[in-house]
């Protein structure tokens, strides 16, 4: 089995209007949220051996608070071409995976992410679905197994989504 952890990246902040949009850094928010996601991945059994991470800053800073947070140190792949990557390409680049690597997650933007999650889930929870398709919010993370053995093999509608988090949800009382 196959696992995709799909993270997207913890808010961003707008307070620069001048900085290129590769460039905008985390809001405070995007601060706090990032490490209680890496927490509740830990939590929850998810232990990327690969992460695959756009160069935009604030994927990049996302990634680097939720690292300390993971019981496993990952190889981490920072990939410009993951910066606003189409689920068809992001699909492209999970195919290339060598054998060895059985639990990866990626660290991308949205509609993109939101859009290769719901291209990928063929079942899992009907309500997990439903909250995905309806929003997928920063920090947001998606689950998808596979019963596929090789990268080469995933395809369209071939996961199940195993879990939704968000960062409101693990805010709340």
């Amino acid at each position: 089995m196959l696992t995709l952890s799909l993270l997207r990246h913890a808010k961003s902040s707008w307070k620069n209007p001048s900085l290129p949009d590769r460039e905008r850094p985390l809001s405070t928010r995007g601060i706090a949220d990032a490490p209680v996601m890496g927490r509740a991945m830990t939590e929850h059994g998810i232990d990327p051996e690969l992460v695959l991470c756009s160069s935009a800053r604030r994927t990049m800073d996302t990634l680097a608070l939720v690292l300390p947070e993971l019981k496993v140190e990952p190889k981490v792949v920072y990939e410009d071409a993951l910066y606003h990557a189409s689920p068809a390409e992001m699909l492209e680049m999970l195919r290339l995976i060598q054998p060895g690597a059985r639990r990866v997650m990626i660290v991308g933007h949205n509609p993109e992410i939101q859009m290769l999650a719901l291209d990928l889930i063929g079942s899992g929870s009907k309500h997990l679905r439903d909250r995905l398709q309806e929003k997928y919010p920063t920090s947001g993370l998606a689950v998808i197994n596979f019963a596929a053995g090789l990268w080469s093999s995933i395809d369209v509608n071939g996961g199940s989504l195993n879990l939704f988090l968000t960062p409101k949800e693990l805010r709340a009382p």
